[in-house]
């Protein structure tokens, strides 16, 4: 593998692991989440520019099923992660404090929805690459695929008493913190990704 590519990796590990992190805004407190988010958009802006050959080639070639879903999927998560930085400008109190933005209530609702969705969509994302990280791990696919169905079943029901839809269609208004411990925090949102990483994967092996 060239550095290039186990850049473009690291990038996209970073990433994931920094928006699990931003989720858990009532365990981590504003300043951290702030300097948190502050970071993730640097990686962001970072990974796509290690990507702009991606961009390049949009008009060539031809555009079967499991092509147009990542060009549709990549194009959903720019819109979200661009909605996530321009809401975290605009409610900021601390990292961006100093612009003077007053924008609360619809910076919140949008801050909320773009999380949502961006998680979401960066677990798909990162099933539609899977097969990558599948290849290098030295278990037995039938004791993966056990774990993962386990895992995905339980993210199901996370997904829901974490309100994660809800959030991405705005039907609750503000984020509710149950006061559950940072260890089942991290459980349901890992098992949340999960859900979607396995959903992404199968459908593309599936589709080809």
């Amino acid at each position: 593998m060239n550095k290039k590519r186990e850049l473009r990796i690291s990038v996209d590990i970073a990433m994931t692991i920094l928006l699990l992190v931003l989720m858990a805004y009532y365990i981590t407190g504003n300043l951290l989440h702030e300097w948190l988010g502050a970071a993730l958009y640097l990686l962001f802006i970072l990974h796509h520019m290690l990507n702009l050959p991606w961009y390049w080639a949009l008009l060539k070639g031809r555009y079967r099923a499991v092509r147009t879903a990542h060009t549709i999927l990549n194009f959903l998560l720019l819109a979200s992660m661009l909605g996530l930085m321009t809401s975290s400008v605009m409610i900021s109190r601390n990292v961006f404090g100093f612009l003077g933005i007053r924008a609360s209530e619809f910076g919140r609702r949008l801050h909320m929805a773009s999380a949502a969705w961006g998680f979401v969509l960066m677990s798909a994302h990162l099933g539609l690459h899977w097969g990558v990280a599948a290849s290098r791990v030295n278990i037995s696919p039938h004791i993966c695929r056990m774990i993962a169905i386990a895992l995905s079943t339980y993210g199901f029901f996370a997904f829901l008493s974490q309100q994660v839809g809800a959030k991405m269609f705005l039907l609750v208004k503000h984020t509710i913190f149950n006061g559950e411990t940072a260890l089942l925090f991290f459980v349901d949102h890992c098992s949340i990704m999960v859900l979607f990483v396995y959903f992404a994967y199968y459908s593309m092996k599936l589709n080809r």
